[in-house]
């Protein structure tokens, strides 16, 4: 057989360690031929392409962002210049002349769905879920979650001392889009006094509240770690939002960090690389067993997989009775309501 494997969306820590797993278990394991495709489907629509053997394959386990380069191509997008051919018809003859048996596609909601609408048209696909966002639904957690959390926890680790020793509110913003998956667990691992999340809401007053209390009660400083995905009455960056918000009301110093992209860049923590090249290994199971249409996923301890058909167009959300979040309430943290 003959794979490929592409990669596309935003980078991610622990994309080389999947390719890695995906071409060497195909390689070494089951005896397949395996080329990379450059700038995700981008590299399908103008066939640049590369050989993969063992030795290229080698000392990429723990480099961060992709070998084969990403990009946020949407094929299914209709082409502006009239007469030419549509994306997904140029995809599909360029699969077929390079003699692909099937193509692993690496990446987020976005490159699952377009896995999902190439899968319809009669290609072999077989996904793999990635992003730091841990969003996508049908799996229970994705490879560059654990290094994003790592990096969050570390900057607000870092600002509780700047937070004690000036006596200042510190709201650190994070990432995850629509879901507040980062911002509970950083937020939690780093001892916030306030997480704010996308999926709960919050209430400016009662944020303000715990913040006085906690001052009445002999502590002049409080860390604030804000989802990028909250709303806010000015539609403008949350951190700067809620730390005006804060300090107009409070009367305490406050400052914001933004942590940006900063949270996926670099090498991926130990339990990603682990964890990206299981669902790596189990892709190239899965093709060699011709069960193609599906992505594979994390349901608890078991690396398994469901049908492409089943993930667009969904997102997987943080709920109210999540553990963290009832036992963070129990301890006096404030989810803003």
């Amino acid at each position: 057989m003959k794979i490929g494997i592409l990669s596309s969306g935003g980078d991610c820590p622990g994309i080389n360690a999947t390719i890695r797993g995906v071409g060497k278990t195909a390689i070494m394991h089951y005896g397949m031929d395996v080329i990379g495709i450059h700038s995700g489907f981008i590299g399908l629509l103008n066939k640049d392409i590369q050989a993969f053997d063992e030795r290229s394959l080698s000392g990429i386990l723990n480099l961060g962002g992709t070998i084969l380069g990403t990009s946020r191509e949407k094929p299914f997008r209709k082409m502006l210049a009239s007469g030419e051919s549509e994306k997904p018809q140029i995809i599909l003859q360029n699969y077929e002349e390079l003699g692909l048996d099937c193509l692993v596609c690496i990446g987020g909601n976005g490159t699952q769905k377009t896995a999902g609408m190439l899968s319809a048209l009669g290609m072999n696909i077989v996904g793999v879920p990635k992003t730091i966002d841990n969003d996508i639904w049908g799996t229970d957690i994705t490879f560059g979650f654990d290094t994003a959390v790592n990096i969050a926890t570390e900057a607000i680790d870092r600002l509780h001392s700047t937070a004690s020793s000036h006596k200042r509110v510190m709201v650190v913003e994070v990432m995850g889009h629509h879901a507040g998956w980062i911002a509970l667990y950083a937020g939690m691992a780093g001892g916030a006094d306030v997480i704010l999340l996308p999926e709960l809401g919050y209430d400016m007053e009662k944020v303000n509240e715990t913040i006085l209390n906690r001052a009445h009660r002999g502590k002049p400083y409080s860390i604030v770690v804000v989802a990028e995905g909250i709303t806010t009455p000015d539609k403008k960056r949350p951190s700067d939002y809620i730390t005006r918000a804060i300090e107009e009301a409070t009367g305490i110093e406050s400052r914001d960090t933004v942590l940006g992209y900063i949270q996926r860049g670099g090498n991926p923590s130990p339990f990603d690389r682990n964890l990206a090249t299981r669902l790596g290994g189990h892709a190239t199971e899965l093709i060699a067993k011709k069960q193609f249409g599906r992505m594979v996923c994390m349901n608890g301890e078991k690396v398994e997989s469901i049908p492409l058909s089943e993930v667009a167009g969904k997102l997987k959300l943080v709920t109210p009775d999540h553990d963290l979040i009832i036992q963070g309430k129990r301890m006096g943290i404030c989810f803003g309501k």
